[in-house]
């Protein structure tokens, strides 16, 4: 085939029960890759959000100014590797949460469920998947999401917002979680999580895949389709930004507040809606934006490596798989040759 060249995928029936393991692989590494790039993000957004609990504007000290002053006093404070905090959990959070999200999500697309009868994308079936494979994903992931959040607020009391936990390192909180609070305990919070990466996830995938497909659909473009996922990607993350920060602040709450040693229950907040209502109260509105400029910087990139990680990833196993016969039995369902598909590039 000439360089450039497009070249269709045939028409064919594609095996439904084929590689669904490396859908979850494949979906994780480029998560888990993408999280490795932005984990510093990650940690002041997480701070900033945690600043001036359940207190009124003005009343408290403002550690964290905006992103680049968190960055600056979490390295004088705590150290340079301190903005690397929690990222054990992060990684594997991110390899769980994303591998399951963006493995049901990929399977669901296989089987055409996001699709019309005549092939094409429809909106509001690759929103309900999106949100479905996203619940499951958070629901998986719930407890890496608490140790993540619980290491990376522990800073020096200078700074320091929020509960304090003293946890040392992953496998140290996970026992001692279990130990304090039970084994149920690592999923409190499961439920903010679930609805946090479900409104997310169906805004990502959904406006992912469609802008995407629109994009390809230019005779020009489709020969760009890093390009395409890029551009994709960017305007994913805008939506994904403004529809998840205020769950993303409540999940940190939530997961960070300490728990009354004899009820075990949480110190402030009861559960979701208790959150919601008491931050309304004496943050207002803007309490549920906080750390939203860290939230963008961090998931903009996120969402757009996170995508073009994950899209390359299956067509390069895709790839893999027609080079070394002995791995077909992995083919990905989602890259198999089929009619919505067209397989681009140089060859």
């Amino acid at each position: 085939m000439e360089a450039g060249q497009i070249k269709v995928r045939p028409q064919q029936k594609v095996r439904k029960d084929q590689g669904i393991v490396m859908e979850f692989v494949l979906g994780g590494v480029a998560a888990a890759g993408a999280g490795f790039l932005t984990n510093p993000l990650d940690v002041v957004k997480t701070r900033i959000q945690l600043q001036g609990e359940l207190q009124n504007r003005g009343s408290y000290k403002v550690h964290y100014r905006n992103t680049l002053h968190a960055c600056y006093v979490i390295a004088k404070h705590d150290g340079l590797m301190a903005l690397q905090s929690g990222i054990g959990p992060a990684l594997w959070f991110q390899f769980v949460m994303n591998g399951t999200r963006l493995g049901c999500y990929s399977i669901m697309d296989s089987f055409e469920l996001t699709r019309s009868s005549d092939g094409s994308l429809c909106f509001p079936k690759t929103v309900v998947c999106g949100a479905l494979s996203g619940a499951m994903g958070s629901f998986f992931a719930s407890p890496l999401y608490l140790v993540k959040t619980q290491i990376q607020s522990r800073s020096l009391s200078e700074i320091a917002v929020g509960f304090q936990h003293q946890h040392s390192n992953m496998s140290q909180a996970f026992v001692s979680i279990y130990r304090k609070e039970g084994f149920f305990a690592l999923w409190r919070g499961a439920n903010a999580a679930m609805v946090r990466v479900s409104a997310g996830s169906a805004i990502q995938l959904s406006t992912f895949s469609n802008i995407r497909d629109k994009i390809i659909e230019n005779e020009t473009m489709a020969h760009y389709p890093n390009l395409a996922t890029l551009a994709a990607s960017f305007f994913a993350g805008i939506g994904l930004c403004l529809v998840m920060t205020p769950f993303d602040v409540v999940c940190t709450r939530l997961y960070n507040q300490g728990l009354d040693p004899v009820t075990k229950r949480g110190l402030f907040y009861s559960g979701l809606l208790d959150c919601f209502v008491k931050m309304f109260k004496t943050e207002g509105c803007w309490g549920f934006y906080k750390g939203v400029g860290a939230s963008y910087i961090r998931l903009g990139p996120h969402t757009m490596l996170t995508m073009m990680f994950w899209v390359n990833l299956k067509e390069q196993y895709a790839k893999l798989t027609e080079e070394y016969k002995f791995l077909a039995w992995t083919q990905l369902s989602a890259s198999a040759p089929d009619r919505h598909q067209p397989e681009t590039g140089v060859h």
